[in-house]
């Protein structure tokens, strides 16, 4: 339970940093679909970086558990984009809509995520 706990702080701040890098991206002229993609990338990345260090015991490879851990979040990433996308097109056009997207999708996305990361990246913690 305590790793779930921590895996959805972790989660938190990954969500955050998801609408930084949005909010960034649409600052820069990417529509709201690309700069999701944008910045769920970069997400996944923040939250390998803190899942590895506060959730997980790191694995040998640091290569082979970044493209693993990149693999499975994708899983969930079409659970995140597809929520995200859906809201998108309920929720007015305004300039927090993007941001309700992002948790929504965040939340519907974790399960998955915790369960793929547990038993599929750092999995020689379970062998």
């Amino acid at each position: 339970m305590s790793q779930f706990l921590r895996f959805g702080i972790n989660g938190v701040a990954g969500a955050g940093a998801d609408m930084g890098a949005l909010y960034l991206a649409l600052a820069l002229g990417s529509g709201p679909y690309l700069g999701r993609l944008l910045s769920f990338l970069f997400a996944v990345w923040v939250t390998w970086r803190l899942n590895r260090r506060f959730t997980f015991r790191a694995t040998a490879s640091v290569w082979r558990e970044w493209w693993r851990y990149l693999t499975v979040m994708l899983g969930g990433g079409v659970i995140n984009l597809g929520t995200y996308m859906v809201l998108l097109q309920f929720l007015p056009e305004a300039r927090w809509a993007p941001a309700v997207g992002v948790v929504a999708g965040s939340l519907a996305g974790m399960t998955f995520n915790f369960i793929s990361a547990k038993y599929f990246v750092f999995r020689e913690l379970h062998d």
